[in-house]
Order: structure tokens, then C-alpha cells, then sequence
């Protein structure tokens, strides 16, 4: 498989990636585990190649409530 890049746009923040690349700004400590090279960088100047993980599905956060097992 191809690897995944991006080239930052200035400005851009992990957040904000992780939820345009990965679908969930939740999975930021992904991203930034691919790049660690970056880790320290807060926002983004403009030219900046990350690699973009494979990540697996999000893990649900919160169980279920009991009356919405049967749903």
C-alpha cells in the first residue's frame, strides 16, 4: 500500500488535520505518532510533508446506555 502525505496549508493544527485526514480529531495522537519529527509543532507554517496513518476504527468512547442495547 501507497503510503499517505499531506503538505500543510499555514496555519493548520493537529485538531483540525486529524479530523480532515482521519475523520476524528480524536485520533490526533495518531497523527502525531506518525510524525514525530513534528510533535512539538503547535500550527502549522506552509510546506510541512506528514505522513497520514492507516488508523484503525474509532473505539467507542462511552458503553452503551442498558436501554439502548435492544436498539
Amino acid at each position: 500500500m501507497a503510503v499517505r502525505t499531506h503538505t500543510t496549508s499555514q496555519g493548520e493544527m493537529w485538531d483540525q488535520l486529524a479530523k480532515d485526514l482521519l475523520g476524528s480529531e480524536l485520533l490526533m495522537g495518531q497523527l502525531i505518532a506518525a510524525n514525530p519529527t513534528h510533535a512539538d509543532t503547535v500550527i502549522f507554517s506552509a510546506g510541512v510533508m506528514l505522513t497520514v496513518p492507516d488508523v484503525s476504527p474509532q473505539p467507542t468512547l462511552f458503553p452503551k446506555p442498558p436501554w439502548a442495547e435492544s436498539v
